[in-house]
């Protein structure tokens, strides 16, 4: 297979909204409404384990989260998942060691981090953070790619070694999504990046990149769309109604003031200016705080749900982060209602 790591040592369409996006009632982040999404989810949170970063997809009728075990950095080398028939209720099975360094790769070592999920001609594609690549010390650190006949795994590397394993537009080669678009050919990208945020297609190997977008244009093949203010990691594409909908979480990953916010664009190359929060922590101190890095699902009607990890309240552990999920819901305009935490 074609690694693109030397490839990169150099260097969504829809609708915009009828009416303009409303600020805030109050704070200076400019954002959504005030009304809020109120379905309560009773299996929060899904499993006792210290977990983040998770992916959750809809593959046949089961619902599946794959995740970061959330421990020190050394020690992270594998992915557990979890499955469930009923996103609401549960229960939710788990599925330990999905890909695991030494069997499941050559090169990935530690620092497993933000799986990401996807099925192509009935073969599973895991995407994955390898070897700590913002302390950027090992030879090989980066994004990897795994496959399974199975969503459970065992997942192997298709390639051995990253596929993208340096800094591009100053964003560093982690927290990957591959996205699916709608149009006539699902068009499928490959979005990552810490600190700055890229977008570029996916060849049908699913592990290079494409020569060229849609539309023909190749100068850049890979495009930044970092927003305008505000970006950290975790990013996240959604199509709906139409519109490319870009998350990202903010703040950092240990602390309570970790928060998603987004933006849209008429171009799944944005530009994307910040719109605001839309899920950050409970300020009534009740539930949970430091929830982010997120990923969204749609059930068999046609609901969203957000997956995310979030904090124990009063708890100063970094890493003890649990996972929940919870309703996403826009409003008429097609702003984002901010996630009431269950």
């Amino acid at each position: 297979m074609k690694r693109v790591t030397g490839l990169l040592s150099g260097a969504l369409p829809c609708l915009l909204l009828s009416s303009p996006i409303t600020s805030a009632a109050s704070g200076s982040d400019p954002g959504i409404t005030t009304t809020t999404t109120t379905t309560a989810n009773s299996t929060n949170p899904i499993a006792d384990g210290w977990y983040a970063d998770p992916d959750g997809v809809k593959f046949g009728d089961t619902y599946w989260v794959y995740a970061t075990v959330s421990v020190a950095f050394v020690d992270q080398g594998r992915f557990d998942a979890f499955s469930s028939r009923d996103i609401r209720n549960g229960p939710w099975e788990p599925h330990l060691g999905v890909f695991t360094a030494g069997e499941g790769s050559s090169w990935a070592r530690h620092s497993f981090w933000a799986p990401c999920t996807v099925e192509r001609g009935g073969t599973y594609y895991l995407y994955y953070t390898a070897n700590n690549p913002v302390a950027n010390e090992e030879a090989e650190t980066g994004i990897g790619v795994a496959s399974s006949k199975h969503p459970g795994g065992p997942f192997v590397d298709v390639v051995d070694g990253p596929i993208i394993g340096e800094q591009v537009n100053g964003g560093n080669p982690m927290d990957q999504q591959v996205f699916i678009d709608d149009d006539a050919n699902s068009t499928t990208y490959l979005i990552w990046g810490g600190s700055r945020a890229n977008i570029a297609p996916l060849a049908d190997d699913m592990v290079s990149l494409g020569a060229s977008w849609p539309d023909g244009s190749s100068d850049p093949v890979v495009v930044d769309i970092t927003p305008d203010e505000g970006y950290g990691e975790g990013p996240y594409m959604l199509k709906h109604a139409g519109r490319y909908y870009f998350m990202w979480s903010e703040g950092g990953y240990g602390t309570p003031d970790y928060r998603v916010a987004y933006a849209f664009s008429e171009s799944i190359r944005g530009p994307f200016n910040r719109v605001g929060l839309f899920l950050a922590k409970d300020e009534a101190g009740e539930v949970a705080d430091g929830p982010g890095h997120h990923s969204v699902v749609r059930d068999e009607e046609g609901a969203y749900w957000i997956v995310y990890h979030r904090r124990i309240i009063g708890d100063t552990v970094a890493d003890h982060r649990v996972i929940a999920v919870d309703r996403l819901e826009f409003n008429e305009d097609g702003t984002i209602k901010p996630v009431v935490m269950t």
